[in-house]
């Protein structure tokens, strides 16, 4: 079976993004943020998955990757 990523990471280094900023913005803490960023999270909240598109300008594919 498979696994989804998180692309987060990649999406903010290419669009020059800090965590201070992303955090701000999104109203999460940063532990939260390197949870998602690392991809070490069990469940992903769907709210905070919406703030993180509209904050990067993208759509929810251009955060998720399924992995065989």
């Amino acid at each position: 079976m498979g696994h989804v990523e998180i692309k987060l990471k990649e999406m903010m280094e290419d669009k020059g993004i800090s965590k201070t900023k992303i955090c701000k913005h999104c109203d999460i803490q940063r532990a939260q943020l390197n949870k998602y960023m690392n991809n070490d999270m069990d469940r992903v909240d769907l709210s905070i998955l919406a703030r993180f598109c509209d904050y990067l300008e993208c759509e929810v594919h251009d955060l998720l990757e399924y992995k065989r």
